[in-house]
């Protein structure tokens, strides 16, 4: 049976992050898995809605929701924040549908205001992560290796909201190992270091600069110091802090970096055989080259 999901892409991989929308793309292909995107959703607010108000946020969320609802499909983002802010709207709408009914209301009166569906509380919201973990199979997964990742070194980065927001279906958000185990599956070696379940520092990064490179820098320097030949992430907003940023995160912690940041679809989609070009390896900040010659591609 095709696995099939409503695509919600997020704002970063259609913009600053390109490279997460193309390898998505080339994975999911790849693995055969349909991907039906909402080209009607709109951001899902990063967490920011609900310091003016929470009924925005949850609005604004209910209606992605119910757009991948109307599909009759589960919701799949490949954006951790997207899926902290959206799943946890959910969560919170499943619950006030039993604890207060008035609430739900309120927000699919807005939502008929504007002409949109309500929201039904009648799907999931799923991160990639989970649906390669939980749907596709860890061994489904190994058996698509083409290019088994046999000697890379790769560190996780979980970051924020993937952990905190919502029950994990298939983790422990104290000692994750979903991302490890998918390192395992294709082959490549897992890293471990203290800041793979923190903060990036992305969230401060507009108004305390110096202290959000501290701890990006803070935890690129661990990675390496445990032997981390790159590191993961399945965030794009992590990705922003750790890569993009990376050159002026060396000059905060005075010290050369240069630790390639790979989006966790690039790195299953290397493992498949795909061209690194056609998942933007080379759109990076950091060269990712060091990577590819270790895989001797």
């Amino acid at each position: 049976m095709t696995l099939r999901y409503a695509y919600f892409p997020g704002c970063v991989a259609q913009g600053a992050c390109r490279e997460l929308y193309l390898s998505t793309q080339a994975l999911t292909q790849a693995l055969g898995i349909e991907l039906v995107e909402l080209k009607k959703a709109s951001c899902c607010g990063s967490g920011t809605f609900k310091e003016d108000s929470q009924l925005l946020e949850d609005t604004v969320n209910a209606r992605n929701i119910a757009l991948a609802e109307s599909l009759n499909l589960p919701l799949l983002t490949h954006c951790s924040t997207c899926q902290g802010v959206i799943g946890h709207v959910d969560d919170r709408l499943k619950s006030a549908q039993k604890t207060n009914p008035a609430y739900v209301e309120q927000v699919n009166g807005l939502l008929k205001q504007e002409g949109c569906s309500p929201y039904k509380g009648s799907t999931d919201v799923k991160h990639l992560l989970w649906a390669l973990v939980g749907d596709y199979g860890l061994e489904a997964l190994q058996q698509k290796v083409t290019r088994k990742l046999s000697g890379l070194k790769c560190a996780s980065f979980y970051g924020c909201y993937l952990l905190r927001s919502q029950p994990l279906p298939y983790d422990d958000p104290h000692s994750p190992e979903s991302m490890e185990n998918v390192f395992r599956a294709i082959g490549a070696t897992p890293v471990y270091y203290r800041g793979r379940t923190q903060c990036c520092g992305w969230p401060l990064s507009s108004y305390a600069t110096e202290q959000s490179f501290k701890m990006a820098g803070g935890h690129i320097q661990e990675a390496i110091a445990a032997g981390a030949d790159c590191m993961i992430t399945p965030c794009p907003l992590c990705h922003l802090n750790l890569d993009s940023r990376q050159p002026e995160v060396a000059q905060v912690v005075g010290e050369k970096l240069g630790l390639p940041v790979l989006h966790l679809p690039q790195l299953v989609a290397l493992a498949l055989g795909i061209d690194p070009k056609a998942l933007g390896l080379d759109r990076h900040v950091v060269s990712t080259r060091s990577v590819l010659e270790k895989l001797g591609i």
